[in-house]
């Protein structure tokens, strides 16, 4: 490390690059504790764009090539497309960097499984984006689960829904193409689904893991404009749905959409048990709907006191986070692990297992089959 700070290099400036880096500016405000973190160099194509963005975003340098930054970097955040993941972060992986990744993990599941591997033989703390463990109401919600409240686990769900593709003349990107993206609502919102599910019920009684899924991938809209006065083919999922079996018992049904009129980023996730019930919504996240004891309807928990998880580190009970905290406190856990060479969660063996799970629907769609996972 550099000037006993950490320099962090991002590959990507825009919707997470501005996320992250946000995050970092906030941790020494915030968290004292936190490692000193210095944003070293910003990665992207157009130098123009690229020169207002660093400067917006608190970098010292920029560079148009990413092989040039990760040589003389300690953390390498890989903030790009998808089809950009695999081979920047299998090259610092090799070079002994930690990596921090955004979701999914690849378009393919082979591409997941050699960053996977790369990032196994680097024993480096590596991080797949899954921001939203990081929410004070998760955490709540997980120590509910995990101190039997709810009792054996019998149903989870989860729905993802947005409405931002409703229209369509909505411009086409590298999020409508299967080459690029590898799918569509299903990696984009499904993937932060499943890995909550995992976060919460993954080692419970009735539940575990995912041992069985079947899945349905819709597209409504078969192609876009592309801007110049053409169209271009849309060749990814707009909506999913799944139902799946846990190795528990418990039963799954998951969803999500980016055609769902009315819902701009309503993620939404519930677990039912034999004793008890929680239910979390994105659009209220310091919020929890919780059913437990003798309680025979819902109760709403304002996760906000101070020995509420991370709640702590920012202002008096009652006062409210935002969707934005969720990368403050996930930049907090993996930077003081690379800072301590200690171990983070989630990391690229979780984005793997993720990743299996999207393969598995996208290949129960093409067969209309129960696939084991």
């Amino acid at each position: 490390m550099t000037d006993d700070s950490i320099a962090v290099t991002f590959l990507g400036y825009r919707f997470m690059g501005r996320a992250h880096a946000s995050a970092i500016a906030r941790l020494p405000m915030f968290f004292p504790d936190a490692p000193a973190v210095r944003r070293q160099t910003l990665v992207g194509r157009d130098e123009d764009a690229l020169a207002g963005a660093a400067d917006r975003l608190g970098f010292e340098q920029t560079a148009t090539d990413w092989r040039d930054a990760i040589d003389n970097t300690d953390v390498f955040y890989n903030l790009g497309p998808n089809y950009l993941h695999e081979e920047p972060t299998i090259a610092a992986l090799n070079a002994g960097i930690p990596v921090l990744c955004e979701k999914p993990l690849a378009p393919t599941l082979d591409g997941a499984e050699r960053m996977a591997e790369a990032a196994a033989d680097a024993t480096v703390p590596t991080a797949c984006a899954f921001n939203y463990r990081f929410l004070p109401a998760i955490r709540y919600a997980r120590n509910l689960i995990q101190s039997g409240e709810l009792g054996e686990i019998r149903h989870v769900r989860g729905r993802y829904l947005q409405d931002w593709l409703v229209d369509p003349d909505e411009l086409w990107s590298w999020r409508n193409s299967a080459e690029l993206a590898g799918s569509g609502a299903l990696g984009d919102l499904g993937s932060h689904t499943l890995d909550l599910v995992r976060f919460l019920v993954g080692d419970v009684p009735g539940a575990g893991d995912i041992e069985r899924i079947t899945g349905q991938l819709q597209t409504f809209v078969d192609e876009r404009p592309d801007g110049d006065g053409g169209t271009k083919p849309v060749t990814v999922d707009d909506a999913y749905s799944a139902q799946a079996e846990f190795a528990g018992g418990a039963m799954g049904t998951f969803e999500a959409s980016r055609v769902a009129t009315g819902h701009k980023n309503d993620h939404t996730i519930e677990v039912q048990g034999s004793k008890g019930s929680l239910r979390f919504t994105l659009e209220r996240l310091n919020e929890l709907e919780v059913v437990t004891g003798d309680r025979r309807g819902y109760e709403t928990v304002l996760v906000t006191d101070p020995d509420d998880p991370y709640v702590d580190a920012w202002w008096p009970p009652g006062h409210v986070i935002g969707w934005e905290h969720a990368f403050v406190h996930e930049n907090y856990e993996f930077l003081s692990a690379v800072a301590d060479g200690s171990t983070f969660h989630p990391d690229f063996a979780d984005g793997l297992k993720v990743q299996q799970l999207l393969d598995a629907i996208e290949r129960a769609d093409a067969s209309g089959a129960w696939l084991s996972v």
